[in-house]
């Protein structure tokens, strides 16, 4: 089930690393707050977002309970504000304004896990999916 007022998280459930983190965070989701959409698995749960496959698979996207659709850092700040014992650290982010500065280093690891991504199964924007 979709419920467009809770906040939405797109995720690679084809990497092994992404896989284990938002595992993670399901299991302290147990108010059910956020709806996990594995784009890996099914790509037209990205359909209406805004974002494309490719585009949603290179960073982490998640969209707000507002609708705005957030990535990198931010998104990850977005679903920690909803985990117990996790939302101090969105406030930590946020409040100190590190955002940006952790951005870059988001930038550079999402870009690496990228390329070896698609260096190891095939990736292609023509596919619209990523065979695991």
């Amino acid at each position: 089930m979709h419920d467009n007022k809770r906040p939405v998280v797109f995720f690679d459930g084809g990497c092994p690393v992404c896989r284990r983190e938002i595992g993670f965070y399901q299991r302290l989701d147990r108010r059910h707050a956020i709806d996990w959409r594995d784009i890996a698995a099914e790509p037209e749960l990205l359909d209406g977002s805004g974002v494309d496959w490719r585009t949603a698979m290179r960073r982490f996207h998640a969209r707000d309970a507002d609708g705005r659709m957030r990535q990198g850092v931010d998104a990850f700040a977005m679903v920690w504000e909803y985990l117990p014992y996790w939302h101090w650290l969105a406030r930590l982010v946020r409040g100190l304004r590190l955002v940006g500065p952790l951005e870059r280093l988001y930038g550079w690891y999402a870009d690496r896990r990228f390329r070896r991504r698609c260096q190891t199964s095939r990736c292609s924007a023509d596919d619209g999916n990523a065979d695991n």
